[in-house]
């Protein structure tokens, strides 16, 4: 039971913050704001959507066995919600799912990002580590905390490095 409140809270989160990003997106582009890596957003959309439904078949075949170190891994899952939180709060109405850039905008540089260059990536990276851990769902946690770092990796912080390096040299 404690897993379908946890999972079910999770995902209403995740859709209210799918239709604040969508605001927030339009908001940018009617401002000039240049998306970048719109090729790949399928693939993050893909990933977590399986993401959550890979919890819920693990969980119906093999059972929900929360370890003994579960409330280990829900404190660091909750720490993880909060620092989500201080992203969205920080860049305000710059958040978003998609990779925006609104030239002449400075780039922000306090809260989160001035401790890590991507925090939000991190974020997502505890989470999808921890929220399956905290039910025994470690089939899900390991094939989707490689997935998610070869998305990362190899497409999404690439991406955005280069969507941060035009923004620099366009506001100059």
């Amino acid at each position: 039971m404690y897993f379908i409140t946890v999972a079910i809270l999770t995902i209403a989160q995740r859709i209210y913050e799918l239709k604040v990003a969508k605001e927030n997106t339009q908001n940018l582009l009617s401002h000039g704001g240049v998306e970048f890596g719109a090729k790949h957003y399928w693939m993050l959309v893909t990933l977590h959507t399986l993401f959550f439904s890979g919890m819920f078949i693990e969980a119906f075949l093999r059972g929900v066995h929360p370890p003994e170190i579960w409330p280990i891994l829900f404190a660091l899952f909750l720490t993880a919600q909060a620092g989500r939180a201080w992203v969205i709060r920080t860049l305000h109405g710059r958040w978003t799912t998609r990779i925006l850039v609104v030239p002449g905008e400075k780039l922000v540089d306090k809260g989160p990002f001035k401790i890590v260059p991507h925090p939000n990536y991190m974020i997502v990276a505890v989470e999808i580590l921890t929220l399956p851990l905290i039910f025994g769902l470690y089939y899900t946690s390991i094939i989707f905390t490689v997935l998610n770092a070869l998305v990362l990796l190899a497409v999404r912080i690439p991406e955005e490095r280069r969507a941060l390096n035009w923004a620099t040299k366009s506001n100059h």
